[in-house]
């Protein structure tokens, strides 16, 4: 029996008439003509994650002991504390912050935080510090979980939570917002939170780009999202295949930064930083940071910023 299947025209008009949610085709080649503040060929923008405190735990109500980006790699969980993972998260609130913050605010350059609520509680004095420095705060959930199989009304819960933590913390609601983790839920679940003006979970552009949000009531409304990164990100030291060493790391962003320099020329764009304390805050790790900030430094029309500055940015020269 002969089996009758879609070829040719037919097959490809059904793959695009047929929805789909997918973004593959962005800008096209074709970016908006991008001016950063003084014609800066670049905008650079560092993100310190702050996680500890926050992560699986079971004096947390967690079913055991934390298994992601540490230098145990492919830790396994324990339904027990966890000796060793606790000290090496407590060694980046204790030591690893303070190395980065201090390098930071030595040379006067901004920063943001992607915090963890219920991380930055317990650690009063980091919070006092990033007032001081007037870095912005995106919220980063109100726990460091996997959210891929949480239900949507625990979800739901915790991004509430993690909102009014941070409002209550800083005196003002997070305009940003970053799980990481994420789930299918997860950005719909946001249009509930008019505070939020932009989200980072995506890893898919060099540019902000706008999307849509529906909320329950069916209303929609313009959504900007910021990308962040995954590559240029300390976590890949703590990767099976990952960095080995400062200079590796130091090469890779410099890589990364002249690709994107060379471009601004004619196309600006943007390039993320990640960080975590208790990974790039250790010392033979931050020597690559030290190197890459002298580098970065070392060139003109290069505009450091924050996450904010590039959302206030977009709305103002490039809303929809």
């Amino acid at each position: 029996m002969t089996k009758h299947y879609l070829r040719g025209k037919a097959l490809i008009d059904d793959i695009r008439n047929t929805s789909y949610s997918r973004d593959l085709i962005g800008y096209h080649g074709e970016p908006p003509k991008v001016q950063w503040p003084n014609k800066a060929r670049i905008a650079v923008q560092f993100v310190l994650n702050y996680e500890e405190g926050g992560e699986n735990h079971i004096e947390h109500g967690d079913a055991g002991s934390e298994q992601f980006l540490s230098d145990i790699i492919g830790a396994a969980s324990f339904p027990d504390k966890h000796m060793s993972m606790d000290s090496m998260y407590e060694y980046g609130s204790r030591a690893g912050f303070w190395r980065i913050y201090q390098e930071f605010q030595r040379r006067n350059l901004p920063m943001t935080i992607f915090g963890v609520g219920m991380a930055l509680v317990r650690n009063p004095y980091i919070v006092d510090a990033i007032k001081a420095a007037d870095y912005d705060v995106v919220s980063h959930g109100q726990r460091w979980l996997h959210y891929q199989n949480m239900d949507i009304e625990t979800e739901r819960q915790h991004m509430d939570q993690a909102i009014s933590v941070l409002e209550t913390l800083f005196g003002e609601a997070p305009i940003g917002w970053y799980t990481g983790r994420d789930s299918p839920n997860t950005r719909q679940l946001l249009a509930e939170f008019p505070q939020i003006q932009y989200d980072c979970d995506y890893y898919g552009d060099d540019l902000p780009f706008w999307s849509t949000l529906t909320d329950t009531s069916g209303q929609e409304r313009p959504h900007l999202i910021i990308p962040y990164t995954l590559e240029t990100n300390d976590m890949k030291f703590v990767s099976p295949s990952g960095f080995n060493h400062a200079e590796q790391f130091y090469q890779y962003l410099k890589d990364a930064f002249d690709v994107l320099y060379a471009e601004g020329e004619h196309a600006p764009k943007m390039l993320s930083i990640g960080m975590h304390c208790r990974i790039l805050g250790r010392p033979g790790r931050f020597k690559a940071l030290q190197k890459f900030l002298d580098y970065v430094q070392s060139h003109e029309k290069v505009w450091i910023c924050r996450r904010a500055d590039i959302a206030k940015h977009w709305y103002e020269h490039h809303a929809v």
